[in-house]
């Protein structure tokens, strides 16, 4: 099973791709280097809060529609990646999870 690191570096590399952007000139408006940029991609590494408001700004879509992992079948699936985020985010991460969250109730599907 794929970690969150690897689902959300996929997603953003799927989105990228749909926006016809290459990893230089996405790096670029998010000023991040290439390197970085790729291992976020490639699920090596996580990305802080104001990375993910970044990338969704620079990739044109909300932040919930990073985490949109259309393959995602089922509850159990769902609440363990919730629970690996949780209790690897830092503080910060923490609080801007909540948040997201918490905002979420207000939207209709």
């Amino acid at each position: 099973m794929k970690s969150l690191k690897q689902k959300l570096g996929a997603r953003i590399q799927e989105i990228r791709k749909s926006k016809n952007l290459t990893q230089e000139v996405l790096a670029e408006k998010i000023d991040m280097d290439k390197p970085n940029l790729s291992n976020i991609e490639c699920g090596k590494r996580f990305m802080t809060a104001e990375t993910l408001e970044k990338l969704a700004n620079a990739l044109e879509v909300e932040e919930k529609d990073l985490f949109d992992f259309g393959h995602i079948k089922n509850r159990k699936e769902l609440v363990e990646l919730l629970t690996s985020s949780i209790n690897n985010a830092s503080d910060s991460e923490l609080m801007y999870l909540y948040k997201v969250i918490s905002a979420l109730r207000y939207l209709k599907p």
